[in-house]
């Protein structure tokens, strides 16, 4: 059945670009930080007006990870609702709720990292305490996204009352499986802010539980890799086939690989602790192979998008062997963004490999490699395409067009973006195999064999953030170009459709009860255990976690 898709209203639009303008504000600001951390990290810079480096780290790392992310990310699926099941008055009412609940949010963490009073990393590792309103700041930034959880799930919910026994949009299904990820993960984070670390910074309590906050950070900062790149792949999976001129390889596959990245995508952040003392070794080794378990989805997720490919190439007339390759558009941005993006991804899947495996672990942990990963996955992977996504979104929100000028811009955008990466990110994951530390400004230690050699990757750190900068620079006015400067015109919103030789989706796929009372007995088993045994003992000096729980 090929799916109808609604309009976007001009009420509907604005909504939705309220949260591109916060996004793509986000990436200049928190841009400039990351560009004035790789000049610190060489040698030849200092910070100006008293400035410290680990000020504008912790605000590269939540404006970029955090504040960008997240309202690109909703906004988007806004889009998509509005594009496949509607949305009511009531329900955009909640949704501007959701935003401004997130914006004021945003700007107390934000003003708070700025004046020098959080400087605590995006991590927020105990025992580096901020001022309370950074805390309380994130707080609500996690509950204006839940607002946002809780419009998605009432749209599809509406829309399945109204088409009883249909099955559900593709695109809609998949934006909540996403949001049902999000809202258990943050469940965890949340759970750190208000009842350890907001009332540790306002005094109430003289010590916090170090280990209980790390796992319930981590409890939520690996699902939140799979909050970024699942709407990365929504764009693969249900878009990219129309932009080629091709058509979704099997709708049954992309639902499976969603509902596999909720069930293994959360009990699993242990393999960030792999470590730290206090967590029984069975728990991690179990919670590896757990980890491990995403592979599958990624891997299916793969084969889909080269078989789509390939079917939009043969239905053209290319018929030998990577023949089909010549029939993709490489010349529109589009689809050029986001496939570079996919191409990242075989490098930064392999090191989320190497992350994830205990023996492996110890050659890179604490080291500049992982923030190297970071920056092919959600710097590379993700971001890449969610530029891909910009380019048909903003112009089909704002009524004007792509044009070619714009085109040719955002494909040299997208080689400068990757050549800058190539050598930042590459210049990281060799020092770190050398061991160069990762959140640290100093390049030289004391009796270090290895000094001349990190000095030089930390030098072409800062010539790759340069020419990363660049590609920022080119992307925001691409941005702003699109909302304002663009002609007006008709602007299409691609939703590919299901081919034909696709097998039915079956309607177990929909169970929503089972997939996620699967979801909760993994996370159960996975952490129940393991958090009872580190409340019963926990070190010295943890009183302040006990006397709130009793």
């Amino acid at each position: 059945m090929i799916e109808k898709h609604l309009s976007i209203s001009s009420k509907e639009a604005r909504l939705i670009m309220a949260h591109m303008y916060v996004a793509f504000i986000s990436l200049l600001v928190g841009g400039l930080m990351g560009l004035l951390q790789t000049f610190v990290r060489s040698g030849t810079f200092n910070l100006p007006f008293g400035i410290g480096y680990y000020q504008i780290l912790t605000a590269h790392g939540v404006i970029l990870a955090l504040v960008l992310t997240t309202f690109f990310i909703i906004g988007f699926q806004f889009a998509l609702m509005s594009k496949t099941v509607g949305i009511s008055d009531k329900q955009r009412l909640s949704a501007w709720i959701g935003f401004w609940t997130m914006l004021i949010g945003t700007l107390l963490t934000a003003g708070t990292i700025l004046t020098g009073k959080a400087n605590v990393l995006y991590t927020f590792y105990a025992p580096l305490k901020a001022f309370p309103t950074f805390y309380i700041g994130l707080a609500l930034v996690v509950v204006g996204s839940w607002i946002a959880c809780f419009t998605n799930f009432r749209q599809l919910a509406v829309w399945k009352k109204a088409h009883k026994g249909g099955k559900s949009p593709l695109l809609a299904f998949m934006v909540v499986i996403n949001m049902l990820l999000w809202f258990i993960a943050t469940l965890g984070v949340a759970a750190t802010v208000l009842i350890q670390f907001i009332p540790w910074s306002l005094g109430m309590v003289d010590s916090i539980n170090v280990l209980v906050s790390r796992t319930l950070f981590w409890y939520f900062g690996h699902p939140l890799v799979y909050f970024w790149l699942l709407p990365a792949y929504m764009a693969w999976y249900a878009i990219i086939p129309k932009i080629i001129g091709g058509k979704i390889y099997s709708d049954a596959l992309a639902r499976l690989s969603f509902v596999l990245f909720l069930m293994f995508s959360i009990p699993v952040g242990f393999h960030h602790q792999l470590t730290e003392p206090g967590i029984d070794p069975l728990w991690k080794f179990i919670q590896v192979v757990l980890t491990f378990m995403v592979i599958i989805p990624s891997l299916l997720t793969a084969f889909s998008m080269f078989a789509t490919f390939e079917m939009a190439g043969r239905s053209k007339g290319f018929t030998s062997l990577f023949g089909w390759i010549r029939a993709l558009p490489w010349k529109d941005v589009r689809f050029f963004a986001p496939v570079v993006g996919m191409l990242a991804f075989i490098p930064a899947g392999t090191g989320g490999i190497i992350n994830a495996s205990h023996q492996m672990n110890q050659v890179i942990h604490n080291t500049i490699w992982v923030t190297g990963h970071f920056h092919l996955t959600v710097g590379t992977t993700v971001i890449l395409t969610f530029f891909g996504i910009a380019y048909w979104l903003i112009p089909s929100l704002t009524g004007r067009k792509l044009t070619k000028k714009i085109n040719t811009l955002g494909i040299i955008q997208t080689i400068v973006w990757s050549v800058g990466m190539f050598i930042m990110s590459g210049a990281m994951h060799i020092a770190g195999l050398l061991g160069a530390p990762r959140r640290s400004a100093y390049s030289t230690y004391t009796g270090a064999e290895q000094v001349d050699t990190w000095i030089g990757y930390q030098l072409a750190q800062a010539i790759g953030g340069t020419i990363l900068f660049i590609g920022i620079v080119l992307m925001v006015y691409i941005f702003f170009y699109m909302v304002f400067g663009a002609p007006k015109g008709e602007a299409s919103f691609p939703i590919a459709e299901v081919s034909e030789e696709a097998e039915p989706t079956p309607q177990y796929l929909e169970n929503w009860k089972l997939w996620i009372g699967i979801t909760i007995a993994l996370i159960l088993f996975a952490y129940t255990i393991p958090f009872i045994d580190i409340i019963q003992h926990s070190p010295p000096g943890s009183e302040g976690f006990e006397n709130l729980i009793r």
